[in-house]
């Protein structure tokens, strides 16, 4: 395969993690006005996120069997196709029990793109690569609340902002099948070759679930997807709600988490020519745990403002940083499928402990959303310094 044609594939990836963050970025800024329309309560955004994380799981789970039997190009299309026409169906729900139940189909096209990339993104491409797929997650995430903010400002409704993105995953779709061909007969990855070279037969999907670390190791993806998307769910709710904050300036600060952890993303895979993924994960784990401290223990707003801009740059590189180190872990042999795992346990983290966070935050205040950031942090740190004194690395 060429330089040219390779990197065609990398900017495919690059545009499918753009289409998978938008619709998350869109979500904590429609919110309040979904919950009015339907007349929900607060917390009634873990029922979907429930259901969301459903199909993620499922998704995410059969991502060896069905590359096996489609391929990375087939299931990219497929999945993006299914994501927008959920989109689409969000603006059309008669009822809340309907959209709820569309979440669940947003979640298999979500975990579709997600498990197969950083599947194959590992096995194909750098770390630093890795990173920057990541990055583009954060700019679709970053898109997404100011593309919503826009239309609820222009319209006063949420639907719009659904239209619109729901409109550019139909057309990424389309485009993506265009392309399957495009996936054929790229090379492995130096850093697999190197790790395969002597013969290393590959595991099936059923000794990967007997092994204990493969577990362990999915776990750390679903504690850090409380961080994540924890505050990027809750941020607006948190602003306006809690501290008071205009709407127009909440959607911006919002924006401007995704977008500090974008710049992470982008500076993360340049900071891979210099430091190793362990030494960048340590680092991010340092300072987001500082930075969660701060939000929670420090009451001042301005401080507490700039402190989720911060936050949004911390724990950028955790997430590429621990695919990129999952064969450490677990063993080459096991990689592939226990990455699938990981991004399965990533979804279902999504889809608990953001609606775990809004249940409590209904029950004593949102003061506790960043008490409840910093309790994931020191779990978080606590399994990987676990990893770090067993046999295999974190």
């Amino acid at each position: 395969m060429s330089q040219k044609q390779s990197s065609g594939l990398v900017i495919l990836c690059f545009i499918a993690f753009i289409a998978l963050g938008m619709p998350d970025g869109l979500l904590g800024v429609a919110w309040p006005s979904i919950r009015g329309t339907f007349q929900l309560p607060l917390d009634a955004l873990g029922i979907l996120l429930i259901s969301s994380v459903t199909g993620y799981l499922i998704s995410s789970f059969s991502n060896g069997y069905l590359m096996s039997k489609l391929g990375v190009g087939k299931l990219l299309a497929g999945s993006t196709l299914l994501t927008g026409l959920a989109l689409f169906g969000y603006t059309m729900s008669p009822a809340w029990p309907v959209f709820v139940a569309l979440g669940f189909f947003a979640g298999a096209g979500a975990g579709g793109i997600d498990a197969s990339l950083n599947n194959w993104v590992e096995a194909h491409m750098s770390q630093r690569i890795m990173q920057w797929l990541h990055a583009s997650f954060g700019i679709g995430i970053t898109t997404g609340p100011l593309i919503m903010t826009a239309g609820l400002r222009q319209t006063g409704s949420w639907r719009p902002g659904y239209w619109i993105v729901g409109g550019m995953q139909l057309l990424l779709g389309l485009f993506f099948l265009s392309q399957v061909h495009r996936w054929e007969g790229a090379p492995k990855a130096a850093h697999f070759e190197a790790q395969t070279s002597g013969g290393l037969e590959l595991r099936s999907f059923s000794e990967t679930l007997r092994q204990s670390k493969a577990w362990l190791s999915a776990l750390l993806f679903f504690i850090y997807s409380g961080i994540e998307l924890g505050m990027g769910h809750w941020a607006y709710t948190w602003l306006t709600e809690g501290l008071a904050v205009s709407t127009s300036l909440a959607g911006l600060w919002t924006a401007g988490y995704w977008a500090t952890f974008t710049i992470g993303r982008i500076l993360g895979g340049f900071a891979t020519q210099c430091f190793s993924p362990a030494a960048l994960l340590q680092g991010s784990l340092i300072s987001t745990a500082l930075t969660t401290l701060i939000l929670a223990a420090i009451p001042v707003a301005p401080i507490k403002i700039i402190a989720i801009l911060f936050l949004g740059f911390s724990i950028a590189p955790i997430f590429p940083s621990l695919i990129s180190t999952t064969a450490n872990r677990v063993g080459r042999e096991h990689a592939g499928n226990t990455i699938g795992m990981q991004m399965a346990f990533a979804g279902l983290g999504v889809g608990l402990l953001p609606g775990f966070m809004g249940f409590i935050g209904k029950q004593i205040g949102l003061f506790s959303i960043p008490w409840m950031l910093v309790l994931w942090t020191s779990i978080l740190i606590g399994l990987v310094v676990w990893f770090k004194k067993t046999t295999y690395k974190a």
